[in-house]
């Protein structure tokens, strides 16, 4: 993987009219009144190489699929300028839920993508540590590096991540304002392509939208972030259309 982040990642979803998942709270996986602890995992028998054996019928594109992500951010993946696509947030000036799921931290929040000529619509952000990239769903994603000062939204958003330290957990993050995430994607080149959920089922035809330019977060808020959310990134797949991993790794037994 191309680390601009080698630390963690925001990954926005979205889905197309009517994060513990990459599709929690679109039309693949609705949001409920309780908080949902995620039955999968990033090590042992509950990590990606057996999300397909905790579900062999739901998950088989985990083990099966060609057009799996994350994928490595390099010359093959093509871009685009961020002008290219219309990307808005509504701002929660009193903040916004902030939800332990077990797999990552999320916020729902909603907005709007419209790229290709397909409106999408904003579901939830959630976090990845470290960076996973080395009807239809959209991920926008925005990687982080280490920096001397965090980036204000990531500041509003973590403010109270130690209250949620436990699964199933709830609190209210600050006021998050998103004109200046917005400006961030607009002003720079974004990678485009067509992968899948980095998460069971790893359904596939999703639309990823990643910023080339990374935000920052200060190292004091992200060991803070790293003590709640630890370790959930899925390992790198293969070059988009050849065999996937797991399936090869079969075939050599």
């Amino acid at each position: 993987m191309t680390r601009f982040a080698q630390f963690a990642a925001i990954a926005l979803s979205l889905a197309a009219p009517a994060l513990a998942a990459c599709d929690y709270g679109t039309h693949l996986n609705p949001r409920s009144e309780s908080v949902p602890i995620s039955t999968f995992g990033y090590t042992g028998l509950t990590g990606p190489l057996n999300w397909f054996g905790l579900n062999t019928t739901a998950n088989k594109m985990c083990a099966t699929g060609k057009f799996q992500s994350p994928v490595n951010l390099d010359s093959s993946i093509s871009t685009v300028h961020g002008s290219s696509v219309t990307f808005k947030v509504d701002s929660y000036p009193f903040g916004s839920e902030f939800e332990n799921l077990g797999t990552t931290v999320e916020v729902p929040v909603n907005g709007s993508l419209v790229s290709d000529g397909k409106t999408y619509k904003l579901a939830q952000f959630h976090f990845h540590t470290p960076s996973e990239h080395h009807k239809s769903t959209a991920v926008v994603a925005f990687l982080i590096d280490l920096g001397l000062i965090s980036d204000p939204l990531l500041t509003a958003v973590f403010a109270s991540v130690g209250m949620i330290a436990e699964p199933g957990s709830t609190t209210t993050t600050g006021p998050l304002v998103f004109g200046p995430l917005e400006n961030h994607l607009h002003s720079n080149t974004i990678f485009r392509y067509s992968g899948s959920l980095t998460t069971p089922p790893c359904s596939e035809g999703v639309s990823w939208h990643i910023s080339t330019k990374p935000l920052q977060i200060d190292e004091i808020t992200y060991q803070r972030v790293r003590n709640v959310v630890k370790f959930n990134s899925r390992y790198t797949q293969n070059s988009l259309g050849e065999v996937n991993l797991l399936q090869n790794a079969a075939n050599e037994l």
